[in-house]
């Protein structure tokens, strides 16, 4: 019988908390060996009370660490307690805990990581922006990670302990999208199930500025293509400055100015060379990773 470890990270949350645990032992009971884990971001209200009240293991950071450097330490922790199946849900109750075993069956049934997909299972609500920044960074995933992903910024999740050792996080600011991406690209089975996501009853305590976390996980997604797709990335820019450079030789063709064709002509092959060289630098760079 595989160990199950429910993750929960939880920052000033001594609203909900307490509900979410108690919860979530309710739809333990059918598996003997499970525990649920509580770590406190540095939460500044009770929180750590509330948890521990409800029957949590607590684990509370000093100061807050934000949720990535969070979520690496819950992993890292689960691991150490010997977890065979991990999950992870929020501290603010708009994920069901009845959803959990949905979540716990299609890891057993296979699957390495599997996602709850809000868009299938029902949104209670959200901002128009919010839901067009989801569905616009779940198509990028998707195509990055060239698999059909439904749901990429969820954060009720269930996972392999191999997925746990295997993938790592690395961003500074979110996981979502990087562990699906480095699942995908390590060759494990990723799934999806419907989960219903109700509403909050106060304001997110991640995403404040939809434009600053659209800004944040374009970073981290760049960095991740650039890191382990290095051909991808590369050839992108390479692509980009073809383009620039046929534009620019097409405008020298109709050009009745000397000068102004010579400058069209000049800098069409400073973009020639220069796709070339970002060419070059991708296929090495992707040798070279393949060697390491």
């Amino acid at each position: 019988m595989e160990k199950i470890i429910v993750t929960i990270p939880a920052y000033n949350e001594e609203k909900t908390i307490g509900r979410v645990v108690k919860d979530i032992s309710c739809v333990l009971k059918k598996y003997p060996r499970s525990k649920i884990q509580v770590f406190d971001d540095g939460s500044r209200d009770s929180t750590a009370q509330r948890a521990k009240d409800a029957g949590a293991r607590v684990i509370s950071n000093h100061t807050n660490l934000g949720l990535a450097r969070t979520f690496q330490l819950e992993i890292a922790e689960c691991v150490r307690s010997g977890a065979d199946i991990i999950v992870h849900t929020d501290a603010d109750g708009q994920y069901r805990a009845d959803d959990i075993p949905k979540l716990i069956e299609m890891v057993r049934s296979g699957y390495d990581l599997v996602l709850g997909n809000r868009f299938s299972g029902g949104i209670e609500r959200m901002h128009w922006l919010k839901r067009l920044g989801n569905l616009s960074f779940t198509v990028l995933v998707s195509l990055l990670s060239q698999k059909h992903i439904g749901d990429a910024q969820t954060g009720f999740r269930a996972f392999t302990r191999a997925v746990a050792i295997s993938c790592p996080i690395t961003s500074n600011y979110t996981y979502t999208q990087e562990q699906i991406l480095k699942t995908s690209w390590s060759g494990f089975l990723i799934g999806e199930v419907p989960t219903q996501f109700s509403s909050r009853i106060d304001e997110s305590r991640l995403i404040k500025n939809p434009f600053h976390y659209a800004m944040n996980v374009s970073i981290n997604l760049i960095r991740l293509l650039r890191d382990y797709s290095p051909m991808k990335f590369f050839s992108l820019g390479s692509g980009m400055c073809i383009i620039i450079s046929l534009f620019l030789l097409s405008l020298w063709h109709v050009s009745s100015s000397v000068d102004t064709s010579t400058l069209f002509a000049v800098f069409s092959g400073i973009f020639f060379l220069l796709a070339l060289q970002l060419f070059l630098i991708g296929l090495l760079s992707d040798m070279f990773r393949k060697t390491v």
